[in-house]
């Protein structure tokens, strides 16, 4: 038999979304459910813990077949929408821990080896996210708001008559100084977030600031953190941030979630999971 026919009987793999401990509110939570590629949801146990795994194509979630969906848009949109969906179902039931993207193992067996061998590390961690979720904060720098709003508020008799190239240095340095300004100013109320919410989060998180289609809002994202809450202090969370950028020409807060708190769950240790080599990812 050649290396094609070998991979077109090869066996599903297992795909793993979260971790949680073993009991009847995450079966219920799975069922007629499916994850990625329209796999049922089902559970792998060993002890006290259980892994949210479904059954996905080899040739898809293999080495070259992963490649490929991280490489297309549409379909890595897709995979993680899915991923996602498991996720949130499962933390309405019960505390999970959230698995990175597209961790996938060969088999059951493999997702078994990998509950026993991390038992005390995720036993630690779900006892220590019991009961919260995560809330992100972004700050957002926006320079032609900052302008728009100085233009407004200058008269138009204010300037005085000038020659056109005086009037376009003027308006150079002008942008120059909005531009300045309302960096400087998104920089300022960023500090000020985990001041004020300080004494309602239990950790916090600074991711890299979001670009292009990620951050698809007006300016530009210059502060992306998430915070681990409570969940009975997501009000108060939110009431520490009322206001903070208002009157601050140039500068905008978004508050997301709250969400399962993927930023506070450790993901699979390195080469464990296929998200760092495919099949491979799950051998000993």
């Amino acid at each position: 038999m050649n290396s094609t026919d070998v991979r077109a009987v090869a066996p599903p793999m297992s795909y793993v979304y979260a971790v949680g401990r073993a009991g009847e509110s995450l079966d219920s939570a799975l069922s007629g459910r499916t994850g990625a590629h329209g796999g049922a949801l089902r559970t792998v146990r060993a002890g006290d813990l259980v892994a949210l795994v479904s059954s996905v194509p080899h040739d898809a979630f293999g080495t070259e077949g992963l490649r490929a969906q991280m490489e297309d848009i549409k379909q890595l949109e897709v995979l993680a929408r899915a991923h996602h969906c498991v996720v949130e179902a499962a933390y309405e039931s019960a505390t999970v821990l959230p698995m990175r993207l597209a961790t996938v193992y060969l088999d059951d067996a493999r997702v078994t080896e990998m509950l026993v061998e991390r038992a005390v590390e995720f036993g630690d961690l779900l006892s220590r996210l019991e009961g919260h979720v995560e809330l992100g904060v972004k700050v957002y720098a926006d320079p032609r708001e900052a302008a728009a709003v100085s233009e407004a508020a200058t008269a138009p008799g204010d300037a005085a008559v000038t020659s056109p190239g005086r009037a376009y240095l003027r308006q150079r340095r002008e942008q120059r100084r909005n531009h300045r300004d309302a960096y400087q100013a998104a920089g300022a109320v960023a500090a000020e977030v985990p001041v004020r919410v300080g004494a309602t989060v239990r950790a916090r998180l600074a991711h890299r600031p979001q670009q292009g289609d990620l951050a698809p809002g007006a300016g530009e994202n210059i502060a992306n953190e998430a915070y681990l809450v409570e969940a009975s202090h997501v009000a108060e969370f939110h009431a520490a941030l009322a206001g903070l950028a208002d009157g601050v020409p140039g500068v905008r807060v978004e508050i997301t979630g709250p969400w399962a708190p993927y930023s506070f769950a450790t993901p699979p240790a390195e080469g464990t999971g296929a998200g760092s080599g495919g099949e491979d990812g799950g051998r000993r």
